[in-house]
């Protein structure tokens, strides 16, 4: 960065990318510095931070929602930045973006060549993933990814409850997870541009108050039948109807049509977890559909989901989602509390 320049940032965005994020991070970012003042003494205050859309090239496009993106440089013309954010670019979960991004994928290795500083948010990391980026790294994203994590870039690690991953910032990279995660990468960035004070002040501004509980209250199981073992197939779809049975792994082999240690063997490979943990996982997530809906006590929604022992079941449920089943149903009680508007159908 220049001698008294404003830092300057590049927010990369494809018509893959959210406009919820693109534009929730143009605003806040450039907010900064300009905003606090014009709320609080009612005088205007000035930018601090220099904020760009970048594409592929200059020709306006339209992303999600048929939204119109007019970018301010295209990543030939953009020069050198501080900082580069990847928006989300969404691909299928089961789906890499194999042979897409090349002009994006090119930029993004020379500007952490030259020592930008390098940031995702969402699918975004995806897109790091496949410039080579995030090898030998742990990262976040989105939670949906982790199957697509492991197949497609075994060389990375994907912290699945991470809302930021800093470990990598020394490197030059650092990964937000899902979506509304922009803003604790936002409040991040601007502390590090720009000081403490004025992240603390944007964070009034904007009412952004972070994901302190991390990502993990948030994700749902991905129950996409996998396609590469029949048999396996087979034991994941009665597992989903029958998931509360005693002895479920062994039920799961004889719904396979497979010896208990052939099946345990295939399923690990095709799946790339135990028989067991995923029982375990599709539990806890019925569990948690009961608990953020029903009011009843938790040792009747551990037994319903195939737990005898609820001080089990309360461990297993906080190794999971981060939470005690009590504070994942306090999280959201707000939500669940809110009665629908009914309207009367006049015949």
């Amino acid at each position: 960065m220049l001698p008294n320049a404003k830092p300057r940032i590049a927010l990369l965005a494809a018509p893959e990318t959210s406009p919820a994020i693109l534009f929730g991070l143009f605003d806040v970012l450039s907010s900064v510095g300009a905003v606090y003042p014009d709320m609080t003494i009612g005088e205007e205050g000035t930018g601090l931070l220099d904020v760009r859309i970048v594409a592929a090239g200059m020709e306006p496009f339209r992303c999600f929602g048929a939204i119109l993106i007019e970018p301010h440089a295209s990543v030939d013309t953009v020069g050198d930045v501080d900082v580069v954010i990847v928006c989300d670019m969404y691909t299928p979960i089961h789906t890499a973006p194999k042979g897409r991004y090349g002009a994006e994928i090119a930029w993004l290795r020379r500007a952490h060549a030259r020592g930008s500083l390098i940031a995702s948010v969402c699918t975004g990391s995806v897109v790091l993933a496949e410039a080579g980026l995030l090898d030998g790294r742990t990262c976040a994203s989105h939670w949906a990814y982790g199957d697509l994590f492991r197949r497609e870039y075994p060389a990375v690690s994907l912290d699945a409850g991470a809302i930021l991953v800093l470990d990598t910032e020394a490197d030059g990279i650092i990964t937000a997870a899902g979506v509304t995660a922009w803003q604790d990468l936002a409040l991040h960035l601007i502390a590090r541009l720009c000081g403490r004070e004025h992240a603390i002040r944007t964070a009034k501004v904007h009412l952004l108050a972070g994901h302190a509980d991390g990502q993990l209250p948030f994700a749902a199981l991905t129950r996409r039948i996998q396609d590469r073992d029949a048999a396996v197939a087979r034991a994941q779809a009665w597992i989903a109807d029958n998931y509360g049975v005693t002895n479920p792994v062994t039920a799961m082999a004889a719904a396979s049509g497979l010896a208990p240690r052939t099946f345990a063997r295939r399923f690990r490979v095709a799946m790339g977890q135990r028989p067991i943990d995923f029982v375990h996982a599709i539990r806890i997530d019925e569990a948690k559909e009961r608990i953020e809906l029903g009011t009843g006590p938790i040792e009747d929604v551990a037994h319903e989901v195939g737990y005898e022992d609820p001080t089990f079941f309360r461990r297993l449920f906080k190794r999971q989602t981060g939470l005690t089943p009590a504070a994942y149903r306090r999280k959201f009680a707000r939500i669940a509390a809110i009665v629908p508007l009914r309207r009367e159908v006049v015949a």
